[in-house]
């Protein structure tokens, strides 16, 4: 890998017909209007056509361009005419207000005209609730002329958004902080789903700033609110004190045996699966071995779950500040109920280690309990290390899952995964066969984009490359967007839409617009 200056960042970072009830009114024409394009979180498009030739510098089928701030996580949704994407404040476009801080941005989709924001100011309580430079993280989820997300400052917010080329109406907003207690370790960042007139957050609840001391135990680590009121319907603070750092994941939703169940990752590094009515939990899943320690070898989940049929597609990693590391990539059947792990406890009556112990004290030192194989297992499939590199040789990096903050796109058979050491692997979606991995050589942020038989993929050297849907592996092309892009491609309406961290680029076949540096960003 090319070396690259850590910065912190959030990975912060789909069967429509049968889950149209899940994901309220249909969406009008190939709008891609929430994190994942369905509730099921796979970035998989029946949109064809997608471009694969551009150039940002001269203008090549870019159809417009517009200026975000410095740092822009919060991928782009596209609802009704608009574009909704966030980042930070330092592109300054209201000249009020110039402080650090969230924005949320709406742009005319046609033509790219900035339409209005919405600022949130910064915590006062600092870097370890609201990190300074990141902005808004969370990206929208958009139904009718209604949008809700998150903000830096730990709340949930429900717009209306009917004016189009006004500012919006605020509907409703709630305060996680002062109203549940939460203590949000450096942000809250998810991407809000929708069941009926259900939404789902991930909080955020997280670790203090010696990481040593979980907070809030009992604050939720998810909650269920009436999207229409606010009104909290239900709340889960099931990880307890064995938060392992923070909550930045976003649930996926699917519909099992009758029963609508949302999926979420959360900060003890299990994945749940509640009711979405009453949040009992129907089936739980851990997504390390039991002998792991963190933070060297249990790792946290920042990604979101892929679901397709019964399966889930999910990988665990760590923040991007503690860098790079071994992982785990998981195929679960989510049919069944109870603790579907792998492994249960070998020794259940053995200590844990206190809250934040992990990861201060050397690993030998650290209390730990061994894991014996579960009977009630749900994993289809699991890799960790191919048994031997490319043609029985030496496994070199690449042929390790490493830490990632990615989600998973499944397509015609196949899974592909990025990771945060630079990989784009390709699995048998089915046996979890590892048939190739190409070296990005530079951090992935993002998630894969599948469109007509291409895969899509961004890094945080700006590069996006495009693959075919393939056993073997076959780049067809290669672009640079100038600066580093820790979002996803997304793909609605015959335009990519591409996100640097300063910039938010629409790509089109047989479009010409201004370069950037030529531009005049209205």
């Amino acid at each position: 890998m090319k070396p690259r200056k850590p910065l912190f960042g959030l990975g912060i970072c789909i069967g429509v017909a049968a889950l149209a009830a899940m994901a309220g009114p249909r969406a009008v024409a190939a709008d891609w209007t929430m994190w994942g394009r369905s509730p099921l979180r796979n970035m998989v498009t029946p949109e064809k056509g997608c471009p694969t030739d551009w150039d940002v510098t001269s203008g090549k089928n870019v159809k417009w361009s517009q200026a975000l701030g410095s740092k822009s996580y919060g991928n782009p949704v596209i609802a009704n005419g608009v574009v909704y994407v966030g980042t930070n404040n330092e592109a300054k476009r209201d000249p009020a207000i110039t402080a650090d801080g969230g924005v949320f941005m709406a742009f005319d989709e046609k033509t790219g005209k900035f339409l209005w924001q919405r600022y949130s100011g910064k915590l006062p309580t600092g870097r370890v609730n609201d990190w300074p430079g990141e902005g808004l993280c969370s990206t929208a989820y958009t139904e009718g002329n209604r949008v809700w997300f998150c903000t830096n400052r730990c709340e949930v917010v429900c717009l209306d958004v009917s004016p189009t080329d006004k500012s919006p109406i605020e509907v409703w907003t709630f305060d996680m902080i002062g109203r549940l207690g939460v203590f949000p370790h450096n942000m809250t960042s998810c991407a809000i789903a929708s069941h009926g007139d259900l939404i789902y957050v991930i909080t955020g609840n997280g670790v203090d700033d010696t990481h040593k001391h979980v907070v809030a135990p009992a604050a939720p680590a998810i909650v269920c609110f009436n999207k229409a009121t606010g009104k909290v319907v239900w709340t889960s603070n099931v990880p307890g004190a064995n938060v392992l750092h923070g909550q930045w994941a976003s649930v996926a939703i699917t519909n099992v045996n009758d029963r609508a169940l949302i999926i979420a990752p959360l900060g003890d590094a299990w994945v749940y699966a509640f009711d979405a009515k009453t949040g009992q939990i129907v089936w739980k899943f851990d997504t390390n071995p039991k002998d792991a320690i963190y933070p060297q070898t249990r790792n946290e989940i920042i990604a979101t779950p892929c679901i397709v049929g019964n399966l889930m597609y999910i990988a665990n990693g760590q923040d991007p500040e503690h860098g790079e590391g071994y992982a785990h990539m998981w195929c679960v059947d989510i049919t069944k109920t109870g603790d579907i792990s792998a492994e249960i406890d070998a020794n259940p009556d053995q200590p844990k280690p206190k809250p934040g112990e992990e990861l201060v004290a050397p690993a030998g030192q650290v209390a730990q309990r061994g894991g014996k194989p579960n009977s009630n297992s749900a994993v289809v499939w699991h890799f960790d290390v191919a048994k031997a590199g490319p043609n029985g040789g030496k496994v070199g990096r690449g042929d390790h899952m490493n830490r990632t903050i990615s989600t998973a796109a499944v397509s015609d058979g196949l899974c592909f995964v990025p990771d945060f050491s630079g990989y784009l692997h390709c699995f048998d979606a089915k046996t979890g066969q590892n048939y190739w991995n190409y070296d990005m050589e530079s951090a992935m942020w993002g998630s894969p984009l599948i469109v007509d038989g291409h895969v899509y993929a961004s890094d945080e050297d700006g590069d996006i490359r495009i693959f075919n849907v393939a056993k073997e592996m076959k780049m067809i092309a290669e672009h640079n967007l100038g600066n580093a892009s820790y979002c996803s491609p997304i793909y609605a309406n015959g335009v990519l839409f591409l996100t640097t961290r300063d910039r938010l680029y629409a790509i089109q076949d047989g479009a010409k617009s201004k370069p950037p540096a030529a531009a005049a960003d209205q």
